[in-house]
């Protein structure tokens, strides 16, 4: 079977500052993979290199068997991608925001009207779509965004700190209708996320970054019995990363993160 992902050899600078340097690694179809490191350490950029929102300087991703450089539009057509930043508009009812994706990348007219339906339904928000976004809780946003995602039917969903200024109920409540999609319409998943105990349940396997590099990666068990029998996977975090935040960039990240929790509310 073709992998999901695989990423060879990528590199990214910004002038100076090497973001991404010689990252390789393969995501199996039907996999929930997670991306883990600190501020700084390279996850959003491996990410929106991917999405095609970034082009590389050295390297190749393959998403299915597709160039990411060279077939920018068939990759976006296998996608379904959640950012940080919030994407939804506040003025529009949820249905809206959903119906407004699904024009963007071209649902077929025929077809439209139900798969709306099923990606509201899917995120519990088909009784909530009429109302406007703006009345929605953080956690329905972050659904309601899940819900934009799906519209197209991708095979890949890519989640870039999706529960990111969240309540740890709303986490709670995101995460599971993350991990009933696997089983509800047979999805990839490659996350990011800085909460240990959230990949160490939801991911059937993690790559830790630090530094732009790849310092460990296998299932969350391996690492933590690699590291000792009591050994938590935040544990393998500070083992690889000295627990240290990376400084660079770290003051716009945390400017964004910020931003966005107040939105959420």
């Amino acid at each position: 079977m073709t992998p999901a992902v695989v990423s060879s050899g990528i590199a990214k600078a910004f002038g100076d500052v090497r973001a991404v340097d010689g990252v390789t690694f393969s995501v199996e179809a039907g996999e929930i993979f997670g991306l883990l490191g600190p501020n700084g350490a390279g996850k959003t950029t491996v990410l929106r290199s991917l999405v095609t929102l970034l082009p590389l300087d050295r390297g190749e991703i393959r998403v299915f068997g597709r160039d990411v450089a060279h077939e920018k539009m068939a990759v976006r057509r296998l996608l379904g991608y959640v950012p940080q930043q919030l994407s939804i508009d506040g003025a529009l009812t949820g249905w809206e925001n959903v119906w407004l994706f699904a024009r963007l990348f071209d649902v077929p007219r025929r077809v439209r009207q139900h798969q709306i339906e099923q990606s509201l339904s899917v995120m519990g928000l088909l009784e909530a779509a009429p109302r406007l976004a703006s009345t929605y809780s953080g956690g329905m946003v972050r659904r309601l965004e899940l819900a934009q995602a799906l519209v197209t039917r991708p095979r890949l969903l890519v989640l870039d700190e999706p529960t990111i200024g969240l309540d740890p109920v709303a986490r709670a409540g995101l995460w599971e209708r993350v991990a009933g999609l696997r089983v509800e319409i047979d999805v990839t998943i490659l996350l990011t996320t800085h909460y240990m105990e959230e990949a160490d349940e939801l991911c059937d396997r993690v790559a830790l970054m630090h530094h732009g590099t790849i310092r460990a990666m296998g299932s969350p068990e391996k690492l933590k019995n690699d590291l000792g029998s009591t050994a938590t996977l935040d544990d393998v975090f500070r083992h690889f990363t000295g627990g240290q935040l990376e400084e660079e960039g770290r003051l716009r990240e945390v400017r964004s993160a910020r931003r966005t929790a107040r939105r959420l509310g």
